[in-house]
């Protein structure tokens, strides 16, 4: 005999084995096959006679109930999970401000101000994986293994970690790979500030999308699983069956990585086209990408070796993580775009309220100066006239850090810093602000163009 019962609850692949494996103990049953996206379960009992008690008491103790589910909300109702949100916001409050108060940012922004030698590169990846590579790319690796372990709740540790090391080879290959290239084509590769910041804008969303489905505060979006349409995953081999995760996927997603515009990732591939060669390229790209392994691969190790409830827990912390980091990257990108959305910064955002004197003006130029250190600029805001030609006099402290890769979208400026003095030129044509940003829209600061 074979019957169907409707499960509200379910949520993931994780679901269905364990509901299946709960259910295929209730006496009699012979078969069951669950499914998470219609909310069934297909029971076959062997006797001839359904046990309707038993199956509603293996649901229960999975965790799970009997009936069809209702209108999936856009806000959670537990309790239980505002009340893990708000503990780790303030764990992260703490974190924040011990961090701020030890100098820890700015210790974390390195200071190698000199073509750094190849281990040097590696002491750069080191200090750029858990910092703003770590921001950027971290974000996404956090959001990618947590949301794998808990698919897979029944992987062993082991499994649940291989898919950080599939990630990170080809983030290293690639980066060797596209290190080499870059470093025999010269200066002729370079990516516009619009693709730049749409890149950001698009692993912010990417971000905010994962860190909400991993705090489980909306239920609505929880429930939603974007995959590769069947055809496209056919011809890439980018899934498993059914959609699911695939050691490919995971590779393909690390390569990509190389087009994500970490500050420290931009100075190195700066450095790669300086060389001119290929070897020497691959070298210092595939150098600086073993540097930022280990810190990505402690999110990932810690994701991996929790279960349960304290795997819940980590999951919706690390989700609240992913969600700020999402929310900074968007504001970042939105910078670098020229858009203005009012969302915080990683770095020192500019005061556009602050009274500024009127910038010099020498031969009919007006001077300003800035030096660019490794935590931004300063002073990082200008008052200056309109149609008048603008000779920003920049001293880069720090030539190998986000900062030193300065644009301002307005006046189509994008250039990388040398260390020492740099002149950037300029007529400003209309009255207003006129912002300006490190690579990543991190660090920012604002001209204040009058009549």
């Amino acid at each position: 005999m074979k019957k169907r019962y409707n499960i509200k609850g379910m949520h993931c692949k994780s679901c269905e084995i364990l509901l299946e494996k709960s259910i295929s103990q209730v006496q009699g049953v012979r078969k069951v096959e669950v499914s998470q996206k219609k909310g069934i379960a297909d029971v076959e009992f062997a006797n001839g006679a359904a046990d309707d008690e038993g199956v509603l008491r293996a649901v229960r103790a999975a965790g799970y109930s009997l009936g069809v589910a209702g209108k999936l909300r856009w806000l959670s109702r537990d309790q239980d999970t505002w009340l893990h949100i708000v503990l780790g916001a303030a764990v992260l409050l703490v974190l924040w401000m011990f961090a701020a108060l030890s100098g820890l940012f700015d210790r974390l922004g390195g200071s190698f101000s000199a073509a750094p030698t190849y281990p040097i590169v590696f002491v750069i990846g080191l200090t750029a994986g858990i910092s703003t590579c770590m921001a950027m790319v971290g974000g996404l690796v956090a959001g990618f293994s947590a949301s794998y372990a808990e698919k897979h709740e029944f992987a062993t540790p082991w499994q649940r970690f291989k898919p950080n090391l599939f990630f990170v080879a080809g983030r290293t290959i690639s980066y060797a790979a596209l290190g080499g290239a870059i470093g025999a084509l010269g200066s002729a590769v370079k990516l516009s500030t619009g693709f730049t910041g749409f890149l950001i804008l698009l692993a912010g969303f990417v971000m905010l999308y994962m860190g909400l489905k991993l705090t489980d505060i909306s239920p609505k979006l929880s429930n939603m699983n974007f995959t590769l349409p069947k055809k496209f995953g056919q011809i890439f081999g980018a899934q498993g069956q059914g959609g699911d995760y695939s050691h490919k996927e995971a590779f393909i997603g690390g390569a990509f990585t190389f087009f994500l515009p970490c500050g420290f990732t931009q100075a190195m591939q700066l450095y790669a086209i300086t060389t001119g060669s290929f070897v020497s390229g691959a070298i210092i790209m595939g150098l600086f990408a073993l540097g930022t392994m280990p810190g990505l691969l402690g999110v990932g190790a810690v994701t991996s070796l929790l279960k349960g409830q304290k795997a819940r827990l980590l999951f919706r912390f690390i989700g609240l993580v992913v969600v700020i980091l999402g929310v900074v990257n968007v504001a970042n990108g939105a910078s670098l775009s020229g858009l203005n959305i009012p969302l915080p910064s990683f770095g020192s955002p500019a005061a556009p309220g602050q009274a500024g004197a009127l910038a010099p003006v020498e031969g009919g130029v007006q001077v300003v100066n800035m030096t660019q250190a490794a935590n931004g600029y300063s002073p990082n805001y200008f008052t200056v006239k309109k149609g008048i030609p603008v000779k920003w006099v920049i001293d880069s402290q720090n030539a190998f850090t986000c900062a030193a890769s300065i644009r301002m979208p307005a006046y189509n400026i994008a250039q990388f810093l040398q260390a020492g003095q740099n002149i950037i030129t300029f007529t400003p044509t209309q009255a207003g602000t006129v912002p300006f940003t490190c690579g990543m829209g991190m660090y920012r600061g604002v001209f204040n163009v009058v009549e």
